[in-house]
């Protein structure tokens, strides 16, 4: 049984569990667990400028495919600057592990006032984590960081908290450390199985509702398989672009942003798979039977009545579902020319909203297939979820329905970090973006290149529009002072570049991801129309 200090063992338990990257704000609780990264030279430790960022990153990281995101921060302020990018990943049914430390062990619940304290840090933390654990004793610690990486790689993803006292990580004590265990894939219910396929072969006209679940659980290619067996037409939500290729002829492209009536309309739809969505705007649905694949039996018909609930990881489930219905029926007939004549209509009927639609298409002209685009919260973030095409999975994110102001550029980093062959765009605001503006600092000093567009009004845009069309332009609070974005790059070290107009701006970003550097995008804009038209 090998002697070691606390902080050892949660470094080297990290290790096993295959972490390579954390994403951290060191401090004074955390000395022992930094000192103990010196056993590990494999594992990059990124220091942000805030803690917000790590978690962000961390978020971003693990959801453009590198893995379980890792944020590092001190108690109290530290994990509380932390939480916003916590809520996104939560909200987003995304992995992040968050590692923080606590104050001094005998002292927990005191509430005497020791530096960083919250009493009780824990419960502060557990509304926005599958779990969180507090460990006390440095032998706990391998049995703690395998339970937590169990929570993470089954069942929903969601973050995980762990926090450890100084003194924890400052002890020395024999530890045996514990390899890692590869979780198995949840399979359905062999009876709700044979129902759920019975259902959907029954259903004349079909209908897939694909959200983010599909994405998380890499479901693609069993996604595409089922639809084009059944054909059925393929609709996404915004956490769901890109579950099949918005290429596809069977592809429906994704929801609109206040309420989509492809559900409603001719071909009068009769049955409703939905694979890894909440299904959270039942309103949308016109009574149809619905077939609900969710890992989560919590979600699974709690916002829909009428629904079959079948409990699974979607990429197995509809691989099993598959061979199921090959059994009790054949192959459907081609149903693309139904869905092309859809699509046109929807095309029609919706109602695109400039400059945001001419943005769009230019950044969509210049951002590869395989590229990541981050849409913020911002006019054409919100935009880009209706409109904005995506060919592959794990290209388009979203801060869901946490909807945090400020998350875009660092998650773009984290992404960058995960995919460092593949173009990152983070889409912001100005004001958006001086939340982490700090940030570019982090880029250039890891020389992480990703590329932040930031649409400059000067304002507050979404809100400053709706006080001038709702309150007789009576604007309160959202003009804004900005430094000069490109004078702003160049302090930091990154390069700085200004866009006027959509054509200007395609040529720009494609100028941008050859010259593979941190890269701010300023275009100058005015106040635009509202993006919730549809």
């Amino acid at each position: 049984m090998p002697n070691m200090t606390g902080g050892q063992a949660l470094m080297r338990s990290l290790h096993l569990e295959g972490i390579r990257v954390i994403f951290g704000l060191p401090g004074v609780q955390m000395y022992h667990a930094m000192d103990a990264l010196y056993d590990h030279p494999d594992i990059r430790f990124i220091t942000t400028r805030h803690e917000q960022a790590t978690t962000y990153m961390a978020d971003g990281f693990s959801r453009a495919g590198g893995g379980i995101g890792t944020a590092l921060m001190v108690p109290g302020p530290g994990l509380l600057n932390a939480s916003a990018g916590i809520s996104t990943a939560y909200s987003a049914s995304s992995s992040i592990l968050v590692v923080c430390g606590q104050i001094e062990r005998d002292l927990i619940g005191s509430d005497r006032g020791m530096l960083h304290e919250i009493n009780d840090q824990i419960d502060v933390i557990k509304p926005i984590t599958k779990s969180a654990r507090r460990i006390t004793d440095p032998t706990e610690i391998p049995t703690a960081v395998r339970s937590s990486f169990k929570d993470l790689t089954s069942g929903r993803p969601r973050p995980v908290e762990i926090e450890i006292p100084p003194e924890t990580l400052a002890q020395t004590a024999d530890i045996d450390l514990l390899e890692p265990e590869i979780e198995q894939r949840l399979s359905p219910d062999p009876e709700s199985l044979s129902e759920a396929a019975r259902i959907l072969s029954s259903g004349k006209k079909p209908l897939i509702w694909a959200g983010g679940g599909a994405i998380s659980s890499e479901a693609g290619e069993e996604l595409l398989n089922l639809a084009e067996y059944i054909q059925s037409p393929v609709i996404m939500t915004a956490e769901g672009k890109g579950a099949i290729s918005d290429r596809h002829p069977l592809s429906l492209g994704s929801l609109r942003l206040r309420n989509d009536p492809v559900a409603k309309d001719d071909p009068n739809f009769d049955v409703i798979l939905a694979v890894g969505t909440r299904l959270a705007f039942p309103a949308w649905l016109d009574g149809q039977k619905v077939i609900q694949i969710d890992i989560d039996p919590s979600e699974a018909g709690r916002n829909y009545d009428n629904t079959h609930r079948l409990i699974g990881d979607a990429k197995v489930s509809l691989g099993q579902l598959l061979e199921q219905l090959k059994t009790i029926m054949s192959p459907a007939q081609n149903a693309y020319s139904m869905v092309d004549v859809l699509r046109k209509r929807r095309a029609e009927t919706a109602i695109r909203v400039e400059p945001q639609e001419s943005f769009l298409s230019a950044i969509r002209s210049a951002v590869p297939d395989d590229g990541i685009l981050i849409s913020g919260m911002t006019q054409m973030g919100y935009y880009a979820r209706g409109f904005f095409p995506v060919y592959e999975p794990k290209t388009f994110m979203t801060s869901s329905y946490s909807g945090n102001l400020g998350y875009a550029f660092p998650f773009a980093l984290g992404a960058k970090v995960a995919q460092p062959d593949k173009a990152v765009v983070a889409l912001s605001g100005d004001g958006g973006f001086l939340f982490n503006s700090q940030e570019l600092a982090t880029a250039v000093q890891y020389d992480i290149n990703a590329i932040v567009v930031v649409f400059n009004d000067s304002a507050y845009g979404n809100v400053m529009r709706d006080q001038v069309n709702r309150f007789d332009s009576r604007t309160i609070g959202v003009d804004l002072h900005n430094p000069d974005f490109m004078k702003l790059a160049e302090a930091y070290g990154a390069r700085g570049l200004r866009a006027n107009g959509p054509e200007d701006l395609e040529n720009v970003i494609s100028d941008a991801i050859a010259g593979n550097r941190p890269t701010l995008i300023e275009v100058p804009v005015g106040m635009m129309p509202t993006p919730f038209e549809n």
